[in-house]
């Protein structure tokens, strides 16, 4: 499974998805500072509220998701490259099982990291600048821990929504991307409408959602996944 996973990377556009990394990673990095000055300056009252803020912002890379379905999966049957990989005597299931494995444990990886740098970018400006009121206490350092493991997982489970009905059934790329930013910022939307959602029930819903899809994929690959 693992060389199936290392030949996915191989087949990828390396410099494109290196070049989709950084640019993340560097945005994610300086965005909750510059989301407590210039927008919203009650994330600022303390390293809690923080915490809660990086938190929302790292559902950015649902979006890396989509792009790594687009090259995965969609590019490869618009170019029947595919076929190839259908080619070999291996099952299509198994094919298609370590293609989703690759893109969940990139997003899982990118988001880990986005995670780590956000959080001492965060806190390294705020020793400088004394943008957020208080320090950080072991409380928040253990909190944040917890937070930056579960929540890299459920970002790749999330990014994984729109694989099986757009990716694989229709092959649209634009509608992937509209899903993943409509995913990205599904409980922004709820509050424009006045409707109070519980986090953690969303993301357990749009995680059960994610599983469903891979769970789909992988299942009806032989009937849908026709070239």
């Amino acid at each position: 499974m693992f060389k199936l996973m290392e030949l996915e990377w191989r087949k990828l556009k390396q410099k494109m998805v290196i070049g989709e990394m950084i640019i993340y990673l560097g945005i994610l990095m300086f965005l909750p500072v510059f989301f407590i000055k210039m927008v919203m300056a009650d994330f600022g009252q303390n390293y809690s509220a923080v915490i809660q803020l990086i938190v929302s912002i790292q559902l950015g890379f649902v979006l890396f998701g989509a792009s790594l379905i687009n090259q995965v999966f969609i590019e490869e049957y618009k170019n029947k490259t595919i076929s190839l990989s259908f080619g070999y005597p291996i099952s299509r299931k198994k094919l298609v099982m370590a293609k989703i494995l690759f893109i969940s444990l990139a997003v899982f990886l990118c988001t880990l990291v986005s995670f780590v740098l956000t959080g001492l970018a965060t806190y390294l400006i705020d020793q400088v600048f004394d943008i957020i009121n208080g320090q950080p206490t072991a409380a928040d350092f253990a909190a944040y821990f917890s937070k930056m493991i579960v929540h890299s997982f459920i970002t790749a489970l999330i990014s994984l929504i729109p694989l099986f009905f757009f990716g694989i059934w229709k092959r649209a790329t634009i509608p992937t991307v509209i899903c993943a930013i409509f995913l990205m910022q599904f409980q922004n939307f709820s509050s424009l409408i006045n409707i109070t959602l519980d986090p953690a029930l969303v993301n357990a819903v749009l995680c059960l959602l994610g599983f469903v899809s891979v769970y789909l994929s992988i299942k009806m690959i032989d009937t849908v996944g026709d070239i």
